[in-house]
């Protein structure tokens, strides 16, 4: 079984289809769904709102269950002084408490520890900081050690999970387009962004969603950082 979030559109949409496709049931959680299949049930939550999500109730979750904590969001493409009201408490509940949450309350309702995967979808922006992206750089970046921090901690309980924080590449969904369409004086980089897409160098979601499905089916090696651009397609 497999539990995803932010299923709507982009690359958590992707995902769901190619795991139906594959005969796999299908929990998906977030905000809305465009799914009729007898496999994909819904929970309706808004990542937002902590409390909703701790009021989640879950069914019985029994055999492998991988947890795909893939919603996120951009914020304010601004630099941080010129913000009147800054976003970055938005982001880091929805990049990175909502998925630290889920996943303790997903693992938590486990009968085995060992048959749990974690997926949590990062970025390459983790590892730099890129002007006007402060709190998206932030959230991921925390994400990556509360991924890696879990998976250290369930070891030494001699649990034997698999944990990745994956960075998915550049994927061709509304938030590259809200990139693009950003005023050009609030971010430097736009340019690169623009070039991205003109030299069609994104990822479809289809694709970085079969990566991922690739991802999962190679031995786990204890690395938690993974790259979908480094997975053979």
């Amino acid at each position: 079984m497999f539990i995803v979030t932010g299923v709507s559109k982009g690359l958590g949409q992707a995902i769901v289809k190619l795991l139906l496709g594959q005969g796999e049931k299908v929990i998906g959680i977030g905000r809305s769904h465009q799914f009729n299949h007898s496999k994909f049930s819904f929970i309706e939550c808004d990542l937002i709102d902590i409390n909703a999500i701790k009021n989640i109730q879950l069914p019985v979750l029994k055999g492998q269950l991988t947890l795909i904590n893939n919603a996120g969001i951009l914020g304010n493409v601004k630099r941080l002084s010129d913000q009147k009201s800054l976003d970055i408490a938005k982001v880091l509940l929805v990049n990175t408490i909502a998925p630290a949450e889920l996943t303790n309350i997903v693992y938590n309702s486990l009968e085995s520890k060992n048959d749990f995967r974690l997926v949590n979808i990062s970025s390459g922006a983790a590892n730099r900081a890129i002007p006007s992206w402060a709190a998206y750089c932030a959230s991921k970046a925390a994400l990556n050690i509360l991924t890696e921090a879990f998976f250290t901690e369930e070891k030494e309980k001699g649990n034997n999970i698999v944990a990745y924080a994956v960075s998915p590449g550049i994927i061709d969904t509304e938030m590259q387009m809200q990139i693009r369409n950003t005023d050009p004086s609030n971010f430097s980089e736009i340019q690169k962004f623009i070039n991205f897409k003109e030299e069609n160098e994104l990822f479809t979601p289809k694709e970085a969603a079969e990566r991922l499905m690739l991802l999962l089916k190679i031995p786990f090696n204890q690395e938690i950082k993974a790259d979908l651009r480094d997975v053979k397609h």
